[in-house]
């Protein structure tokens, strides 16, 4: 049913053109090419174009947002056990199509294949979570609520808001779009979803799955293309909720959007995260725990835990095994067994990351390896950033204040709990944090004082569909997965009634 998103190769020369475009937009139950100037889609591997997908016009994003509304009565109306039904059907699909969506993660994002692996299996671990929380109580739309006079009796019920905006990024496609489009079904919400313009093929395949899923028509619908398209959603007065997971500049905008029409927003946003190593933790543990929460998806992530912490007493041999580390981690394309860290998205993302780096050279940081595009076989052309690791990093540098996106990690050192805690907590952002340490206690005790949205002790960076997803500070508004997830796209209404 995917390979047809497969079929595309790359062209030998970045002159080749790719041929006719893929339909890119979603509405109502069909499909179509889409009005608007297709995008083209770079091969991050190579540099090369090797797809276009059509994208929607302004009639088109009406129609689709007029789609779901046409159908949100239809929606709301259903049982929790037939949206069960349908979120199951989602995570068969996807399971049954699981190879070639790994394969499409690889050639969308140049993400090594256990990382493709892992995406695939989280977007549909994420389905099933919810298909099971629609029939365990987990959901229950109305619950009594206790007064002080009995001659009254009280209700509270929770409603689906309406008419939803999914607004999803690049680096995990498919992943965060689950995230959003699970709960917002099992909510009774209809949806239009917008994909990057980067990345849209990841969402078009599980378009095609849930369109199997037994759907009415116009719950689901989706619209390629670029920012502008985005922004017609927000703007859009039958859209009554947007999930936007970006950039918080870009957040920022769709909240002053939003502001217009008190219209609803979670938004999940960047993060700069700190990662506290202590003394008493095992170093080969904490070199493994740095390494991948700071280069995994090539330090894509606003989870990326880019401001590493170390007590001073194993500081210097800490410093010395990352740098052995990570100059011997391997950049390659997704097919090869070796590759464990795949490109940036685009030029325009590799070209800032190394200008940042740049930048924070000139104001002091010490770039102990990495820094650059790798040395790597003729074959690779794309978009490689090395894995990077910086020291002598101030307060002020921009390696340390700022989200790069991008393989890069600074290590400082502390000397007390106390200043772990406050360097850590130092940062206009509050998404994660990972504390390593042999002393429970200790780690507790950490993590109660980071002000973030979740906290690791001595694990790697595991998100479940039980554990809600959000931050603080500017990381963003609201949480994504577990029950949370599902009343963000609820509303709140009490029902009070004589006895």
């Amino acid at each position: 049913m995917l390979n047809a998103l497969l079929d595309s190769q790359p062209a030998e020369e970045p002159t080749t053109f790719p041929e006719a475009p893929q339909a890119g937009v979603f509405i109502d139950g069909t499909w179509r090419d889409g009005s608007d100037a297709p995008l083209t889609l770079i091969d991050p591997c190579s540099g090369v174009p090797f797809a276009r997908v059509g994208t929607a016009s302004s009639a088109e994003i009406d129609a689709a947002v007029l789609a779901a509304h046409r159908a949100a009565r239809v929606w709301r109306d259903t049982s929790l056990a037939q949206r069960s039904a349908v979120l199951d059907a989602i995570a068969n699909g996807i399971e049954a199509n699981r190879s070639e969506l790994i394969a499409l993660q690889m050639r969308c994002n140049g993400k090594p294949r256990f990382e493709a692996e892992l995406d695939v299996g989280d977007a549909a671990a994420t389905f099933r979570y919810y298909a099971q929380c629609c029939i365990d109580g987990t959901l229950s739309d109305t619950t009594s609520v206790a007064l002080p006079d009995p001659a009254y009796r009280a209700q509270v019920r929770r409603e689906p808001v309406g008419v939803c905006a999914l607004i999803v990024p690049w680096n995990f496609p498919m992943v965060t779009t689950a995230w959003k489009l699970a709960p917002a079904l099992a909510a009774g919400c209809t949806v239009v979803i917008k994909p990057s313009e980067l990345t849209p093929l990841a969402e078009l395949a599980l378009a095609r799955i849930v369109a199997t899923a037994d759907l009415p028509a116009g719950v689901v619908n989706l619209v390629c293309g670029s920012r502008d398209v985005g922004a017609a959603l927000v703007a859009h007065p039958r859209v009554a909720k947007v999930s936007f997971t970006g950039s918080t500049a870009a957040g920022k905008a769709v909240m002053r959007m939003a502001a217009e029409r008190m219209q609803r927003v979670s938004l999940e946003l960047g993060g700069k995260s700190a990662l506290i190593v202590f003394d008493d933790a095992v170093l080969d543990e904490a070199i493994e725990l740095t390494f991948n929460g700071a280069f995994f998806n090539a330090g894509q992530m606003c989870s990326a835990t880019s401001r590493v912490l170390v007590a001073e007493p194993l500081y210097a041999r800490f410093v010395e095994r990352l740098i052995e580390r990570a100059s011997q981690a391997v950049a390659s394309v997704p097919e090869r067994d070796d590759g464990l860290i795949g490109p940036l998205i685009s030029a325009a993302q590799r070209d800032r990351v190394l200008a940042l780096l740049e930048r924070g050279r000139a104001e002091g940081a010490d770039i102990r390896c990495g820094g650059s595009t790798p040395a790597a076989p003729a074959t690779i052309r794309g978009f490689f950033v090395a894995p990077t690791v910086c020291t002598s990093v101030a307060d002020s540098n921009v390696l340390w204040r700022e989200e790069l996106f991008g393989p890069v990690v600074s290590v400082r050192p502390f000397e007390t709990e106390s200043e772990a805690i406050d360097f850590a907590n130092d940062s206009d952002y509050g998404l994660v944090a990972t504390v390593v340490t042999a002393d429970r206690a200790r780690g507790e005790r950490v993590a109660a004082a980071c002000e973030v949205g979740m906290v690791w002790i001595n694990t790697p960076q595991l998100v479940f569909p039980q554990t809600g997803w959000g931050g603080m500070k500017l990381s963003g508004l609201g949480r994504e997965l577990g029950p949370w997830g599902v009343h963000a796209f609820q509303e709140i209404k009490h029902i009070i009634q004589a006895a």
